[in-house]
């Protein structure tokens, strides 16, 4: 029974994840087999004790306990085995910094990810899908998992340095980025620094990627900070404190900043679209329908535009259940604040809690059969309160990511872009397993593409009826 029911009328239930390994405890299981470890959790508490390494840790289970959790980051601030290592990665950036410094470092950068401001980048967005599509040949394989991080690699670093990186240095980004990412989760599931301290190839080419990294953010904010102001995040950051009383940035604050966007505006954005585009194949009622309103909304138009977004109702809908069904971010921690009371239990100052967005969003008592791919569930009128409650791909509360508008847009024009052209199928000899890394989704998917005629329908006709229609930065998912 997963019902939402008032904390105050619940007996909430704490036990302990069986298998404890000595040292590196249940790291083993989360690392050899992370989706069913996690999913497994429920059946021994709202709430359950297990260790990661040395450390004990809680797992969150229950949605109404990770909104209490995400609602008092006073509390539960970020922290715990994933931030430790974000941290010596994205220094003091959004995501990693402490929540006294957060507010101001969140009202800072807001405006560059305001919804209103969405209708600028329909252009940005579109021209990065049209271009990750374009070599695409009749029959041929393609590269679906590269070519979507090729564009939301692309995209993000046009929000925020304009055209600083060339294509060159974005292939590079690209590539220290997975290379980051994967590493990341073997690091924090298994949180003992010794063993990465060893310098194996593994441990080689992650510090070299991060190495690199840092040293393509650095030379783009020195030559920009010699040139013309020019209006994107970098252009903000740079600007900060010269028109009114704030403090102006220093160089590793504003170097912090773009690491933590590119990291975060990247991998997740690019997993989703690889995802949506391998369950469509597997769904072809699904993927006709979308092709459907894609036709119908462009009217043999060869691109959508800014007025589109809004009328991209199921096309959104295919996301937003992509999202749910393959979560990219699939695993958080916090660390206590202070000592405090969780589901009835005393947890220490310091202590780690986490919780899992994937776990929330395939109980069976929120959203029934959960491993199916329905983007119905998304239309409007048809999403209850509960599920809207349980869905979080974004986080929730104050430390909500601070570009799900932008990225919700994103991911549903570059969908309706390359899905108005192309029909993608699946090869039958490929492996094409969930691999969950510091996120989760498909990276290395590989397809057969096939051109889609374009065709236009009658004004006024709808290929997908559903009452009403969103605003552009609006989402069912946004606001779980």
């Amino acid at each position: 029974m997963n019902g939402l029911v008032p904390e105050a009328e619940r007996a909430w239930t704490v036990g302990t994840a069986p298998g404890i390994f000595p040292f590196i405890s249940h790291g083993i299981a989360l690392a050899r087999r992370p989706l069913a470890f996690v999913n497994s959790l429920p059946e021994h508490g709202d709430l359950v004790e297990l260790r990661l390494g040395p450390q004990r840790a809680w797992m969150v289970c229950h949605p109404e306990l990770v909104h209490q959790v995400l609602m008092d980051p006073a509390t539960f601030d970020k922290g715990g085995p994933l931030y430790d290592r974000l941290g010596k990665l994205m220094g003091d950036g959004l995501v990693t910094c402490r929540q006294d410094t957060h507010r101001r470092k969140r009202r800072m950068l807001q405006p560059d990810f305001r919804p209103s401001r969405i209708a600028r980048y329909t252009d940005l967005i579109v021209d990065e899908a049209e271009a990750a599509c374009r070599d695409w040949q009749a029959g041929r394989e393609v590269p679906v998992s590269a070519a979507m991080m090729a564009l939301t690699t692309r995209a993000i670093s046009r929000v925020l340095l304009s055209d600083s990186l060339d294509e060159a240095t974005a292939i590079e980004v690209r590539d220290c980025l997975t290379v980051i990412v994967r590493g990341l989760f073997v690091r924090t599931v298994a949180p003992i620094d010794v063993l990465f301290r060893i310098p194996t190839p593994a441990n080689r080419r992650y510090q070299r990627a991060i190495e690199r990294m840092h040293a393509i953010i650095a030379t783009a904010i020195a030559e920009r900070s010699e040139g013309a102001a020019r209006d994107d995040v970098l252009g903000t950051l740079l600007s900060t404190g010269r028109e009114d009383a704030t403090p102006a940035l220093t160089a590793q604050e504003i170097h912090d900043h773009l690491v933590t966007l590119l990291l975060t505006g990247v991998e997740a954005p690019a997993l989703c679209l690889a995802d949506a585009f391998g369950l469509l194949a597997r769904h072809p009622e699904a993927e006709d329908r979308l092709h459907a309103e894609v036709d119908t909304v462009l009217g043999g138009r060869p691109r959508p535009g800014p007025g589109d977004l809004p009328r991209l109702v199921y096309t959104r809908s295919v996301i937003s259940e992509t999202l749910r069904h393959t979560s990219p971010g699939w695993l958080f921690t916090r660390l206590t604040t202070r000592e405090t009371e969780l589901a009835g239990r005393r947890l220490p100052r310091g202590a780690t809690v986490l919780y899992s967005p994937y776990l929330l969003h395939h109980s069976p008592g929120t959203f029934p059969e959960p491993q199916r791919f329905l983007p119905e569930r998304w239309l409007p009128g048809r999403t209850t309160a509960e599920q809207r409650r349980a869905t979080m791909p974004f986080s929730a509360g104050s430390r909500k990511c601070l570009g799900d508008a932008f990225s919700m847009a994103e991911a549903t024009l570059a969908l309706a872009t390359i899905a108005g052209r192309w029909r993608l199928h699946h090869l039958s000899d490929r492996d094409e397993r969930q691999r969950p890394a510091i996120t989760l989704g498909q990276r290395s998917l590989v397809m057969v593409c096939e051109p889609r005629p374009r065709t236009s329908r009658p004004e006024g006709a709808h290929a997908v009826e559903v009452p009403g229609s969103r605003r552009a930065g609006d989402s069912n998912v946004d606001h779980a």
